[in-house]
């Protein structure tokens, strides 16, 4: 018992510790870094993203597509979607929205909006997630049983709203 308590103090206090000393990366710094990254392709070649206007000097508007998963109901499809970064991106996850018209447990049937509580990485979000570990995961989700099998709507219909619509 005393082991495990000392050792959950210990824990404890390295995480405070690593608060405190590691600094915070300044939003458009860690934006930026995504952004280089997104461009160059340096991670998932089933995944990209990028700035919705080159010319966004706030970092906020990005699009995504996702390659659908092979041996699912939704292999063979590209997934176009919109991410919004807030204002206190990367401490607050980012506003998650499908373009292409997709069904998906985690999905908003009327709006295509991801919903923060059903899908892990977003309710359990943490500042050193970003934009490839969400896209990643959603990919990762087409495979899970509660979604592979879903009939899919017709390849290349797309949900009526924007992000912009709905966050206003």
């Amino acid at each position: 018992y005393q082991r495990r308590v000392h050792g959950d103090l210990i824990q404890k206090m390295e995480e405070k510790t690593k608060m405190m000393v590691e600094p915070m990366i300044p939003r458009s710094f860690r934006l930026m870094l995504e952004l280089e990254k997104g461009e160059k392709g340096m991670g998932d070649s089933n995944i990209s993203y990028g700035l919705a206007k080159g010319d966004d000097t706030t970092f906020t508007d990005w699009e995504a597509t996702i390659i659908g998963q092979p041996g699912t109901a939704f292999d063979n499809r590209i997934y176009m979607m919109s991410i919004k970064c807030g204002d206190k991106y990367p401490m607050v996850p980012p506003t998650v929205k499908f373009n292409s018209k997709i069904n998906m447990t985690c999905v908003n049937q009327s709006s295509g909006v991801v919903e923060p509580s059903k899908l892990e990485i977003l309710k359990k979000w943490k500042s050193d997630y970003n934009m490839e570990t969400i896209l990643t995961t959603l990919r990762k989700e087409m495979t899970t049983s509660a979604n592979k099998g879903l009939s899919q709507p017709p390849d290349g219909s797309n949900f009526q709203s924007t992000l912009s619509d709905i966050l206003l």
